[in-house]
């Protein structure tokens, strides 16, 4: 008889399948293309399996390694996450992406128990420069720099 010896190996495995199916089933709507030309939904679909096959893996190890139980859940650090990501869709035409996504950064980073100011400034000034260059200028993704409410 198989028993589960890690709970959080087989959760987060079966969470990482079901999302990783859902991205293929969704993927299908999509132009596939090939590997030289790709379509919409080649990415997608390679991550979705990809995924769904370390859910996979996760959820055999769980029956095979010992691990530990799950502990409680962190309402604080969920609610805070959920917030920063729903604020961050808020606001980001509003501040632009020179405010919104700091202010994203901060306020998730705040989630966790070893929050520190100092590293979290350099994270996030790196991720916005980083996100500039990569999304905005590099890809174009029609997201204002600085938003509607600074004249931008």
């Amino acid at each position: 008889m198989l028993m589960i010896r890690s709970t959080k190996d087989f959760w987060a495995g079966l969470i990482y399948v079901f999302f990783g199916s859902c991205t293929v089933i969704i993927a299908r709507d999509y132009d596939m293309g090939i590997a030289l030309k790709m379509g919409p939904a080649y990415f997608p679909t390679l991550l979705g399996y990809l995924l769904a096959f370390i859910g996979l893996v996760s959820v055999a190890r769980s029956f095979i390694s010992h691990g530990a139980p799950i502990g409680e859940i962190a309402f604080k650090g969920l609610l805070l996450v959920i917030a920063s990501v729903l604020l961050f869709g808020f606001f980001v035409r509003r501040l632009g992406v020179a405010i919104a996504l700091p202010l994203l950064v901060m306020i998730s980073a705040s989630a966790s128990d070893h929050f520190r100011w100092r590293p979290t400034l350099i994270l996030a000034a790196g991720l916005t420069a980083f996100c500039y260059f990569v999304f905005l200028r590099g890809l174009g993704v029609p997201l204002p720099i600085w938003g509607s409410w600074f004249g931008g």
